[in-house]
């Protein structure tokens, strides 16, 4: 038990950390655009969050490739199951099921679903600022104009 929740604590601050450089390019980037007079406030609100949210899935991707990567090393899925569908599974605590971790890896799923649990809330914590800062920096561009 103590291997498999050393493994899982290294893969989740290895994301942790993906996430919050990950997160701090999307703040600072946000800041810079927000810092503009958007010509077309609409579109530029389309445009802020659709980079926003498309940056934040690459990065869950990321750290979903990172989780099959422990998976494969530890060779945690078994035979004829793929790894990078187990753990998009088990980061997305879709939990369908039809592939269980071997015996003795068997708490790196619930690690796994944590990590992407909190991860997941992470970004839509960032979601929501980047959004509130462009839609104040539209309200503010639209009233100007």
């Amino acid at each position: 038990m103590l291997r498999q929740l050393l493994v899982g604590a290294g893969v989740s601050v290895i994301n942790i950390m993906i996430h919050a450089l990950v997160m701090t390019a999307v703040v600072r980037a946000a800041n810079i655009a927000g810092s503009k007079r958007p010509p077309q406030p609409s579109l530029f609100l389309i445009v802020v969050m659709t980079v926003t949210v498309s940056v934040l899935m690459a990065a869950h991707t990321c750290e979903v490739i990172v989780w099959s990567l422990a998976y494969a090393i530890f060779n945690v899925t078994p035979e004829n199951a793929g790894v990078v569908y187990f753990a998009f599974v088990n980061y997305t605590t879709l939990g369908y099921g039809d592939v269980l971790p071997v015996e003795r890896w068997r708490l790196l799923g619930p690690i796994t679903a944590m990590n992407g649990i909190l991860l997941f809330g992470w970004s839509t914590a960032v979601i929501f600022e980047v959004l509130r800062k462009a839609m104040a920096r539209s309200s503010f561009a639209a009233a100007e104009g």
